[in-house]
């Protein structure tokens, strides 16, 4: 038990460090200064974004859809690829199928429905319960709470994280929180699993090589604007995480915390987190 709390605090602390965007990116992308945010600012194309560091086994890179952008057709887009970007000479226009035809890559277009990956001579995994506190895929434990979405502070904002939480949000709309991973398997490859409100869609894709490091990739294509990395609190809650949790327990809608006696920083995280 006390390696499992070792290894699970060492999960949290790794996640943290490596939840940005890696400098490298697509000629359309502007990165914020705490490079967690990133937004297309032109053409619906050259969108690509990595993870600044290589994922470890069972890590989740996690983002939100922070904006859309009307007339295009298309969405985000995810995956994982065994490039470093820094060795890239051009960042590839697309994700699909640029990067894609370089191999080693593996990429799954976001679309509304019907991301749910279905191999033949497998049965449907029924969804699991949206109050278990937790997600599991293989061997791997994710806190539920911060892979779904949260609306923005308003009147009925209790009411629609409630709907976050049954998992009725469409994938590719706004506050939609989608994550890949890859996960080992017994015979030395992975597979990786894309994440969408909590809801794991299956093996995207099976065989990735684990003795190459794997980063993220993030598409932010056509309809999508801008999305923001999530940091994710493996294993036991931060005191920040905890300290959020019994204010909100207390409260009616998140428009009231603006009146409570707290530190501006502590507010704006129960607010929007």
């Amino acid at each position: 038990q006390g390696q499992i709390k070792i290894a699970s605090a060492a999960m949290a602390a790794r996640c943290r460090l490596t939840a940005r965007f890696h400098h490298v990116h697509g000629t359309n992308v502007r990165l914020d200064a705490s490079r967690t945010l990133a937004t297309r600012v032109e053409s619906f194309a050259n969108g690509l974004c990595f993870s600044q560091e290589p994922l470890a086994p069972g890590q989740i890179f996690l983002v939100e859809i922070e904006e859309k952008e009307l007339g295009w057709c298309g969405h985000l887009r995810v995956g994982l690829t065994a490039h470093d970007p820094q060795s890239l000479e051009v960042v590839p226009e697309y994700s699909l199928p640029d990067l894609v035809n370089m191999g080693d890559t593996w990429v799954f277009a976001i679309t509304r429905s019907h991301n749910r990956v279905v191999v033949d001579g497998e049965e449907v995994r029924a969804r699991s319960p949206p109050w278990e506190p937790f997600l599991l895929i293989e061997r791997v434990r994710i806190p539920r709470d911060t892979l779904v979405g949260r609306s923005r502070p308003g009147r009925y904002s209790h009411i629609l994280d409630d709907l976050y939480k049954m998992n009725v949000l469409p994938a590719t709309a706004r506050r939609s929180r989608i994550g890949v991973l890859y996960a080992p398997q017994s015979d030395g490859t992975a597979d990786m699993h894309i994440v969408i409100n909590g809801e794991d869609m299956g093996p995207s894709a099976r065989g990735l090589p684990t003795a190459r490091p794997l980063y993220a990739v993030v598409d932010v294509f056509a309809s999508t604007k801008s999305v923001r990395v999530i940091p994710v609190d493996y294993g036991f809650p931060s005191l920040q995480t905890l300290c959020r949790l019994v204010i909100q327990k207390h409260i009616v809608h998140r428009l009231a915390i603006e009146g409570l006696d707290l530190p501006p920083l502590l507010k704006n995280f129960c607010q929007h987190e």
